[in-house]
């Protein structure tokens, strides 16, 4: 799938039907993920599968989001931050926070790609999901990515739209919205309206 519609096509999924999804499918997005950029080449993200439904279940309650149960996979992502740590010190503590938000991004992204719907679950109870899968004290748990095939009425259908891309961009100096005059002309691209000026992007 080409990438600007892989990523169009992302959305978080509350709604799943009965549909396996495939653990070889689950795998391949985890694939997709080791070939990401890590600092010194040093991966911390460690990813946990889980096909089989009794705990599905149990996750959803431990999530507090009945909704999780539906999924027929789940993608624990999970950090090892000693890892990063032992080399840069409390900055490795950072880098192994960025790569797991990196390695997360791609895992939907991969998905997505695959045909598969998932959403970014962050609220669960930490120490219990420990107790139920084993994970050893010195892991962080990041994210529950359940993984499915969308139900023909997902609950998030009406979901909001993104915030105006002008929301995010500052120019040169926080706070500055306006494109410096210097750089306002482009003409070797279209120039969209929606910003006040100019800007040379499609």
């Amino acid at each position: 799938m080409e990438f600007d519609k892989v990523i169009a096509k992302r959305h978080s999924t509350r709604g799943f039907s009965n549909k396996k999804a495939s653990w070889k499918d689950m795998v391949n997005a985890v694939e997709a993920v080791r070939q990401g950029p890590w600092a010194d080449n040093t991966c911390s993200c460690k990813f946990l599968i889980v096909e089989e439904p009794k705990t599905i279940a149990q996750l959803a309650t431990l999530a507090d989001q009945s909704w999780i149960a539906d999924a027929t996979g789940m993608i624990i992502v999970c950090n090892k931050e000693s890892s990063l740590e032992k080399m840069h010190g409390e900055r490795g503590r950072i880098y192994a926070r960025q790569q797991a938000g990196a390695a997360i991004n791609t895992l939907l992204l991969k998905l997505t790609d695959l045909g598969l719907q998932s959403c970014w679950v962050g609220s669960y109870e930490d120490t219990h999901i420990r107790e139920l899968l084993d994970i050893p004290g010195d892991i962080t748990i990041e994210a529950l990515i359940p993984v499915g095939y969308a139900s023909s009425s997902p609950k998030n259908k009406d979901k909001p739209r993104k915030k105006p891309l002008e929301t995010m961009l500052n120019w040169e100096k926080w706070g500055e919205s306006a494109r410096p005059a210097l750089w306002r002309e482009d003409k070797r691209r279209p120039q969209p309206e929606g910003f006040g000026y100019k800007v040379g992007i499609k």
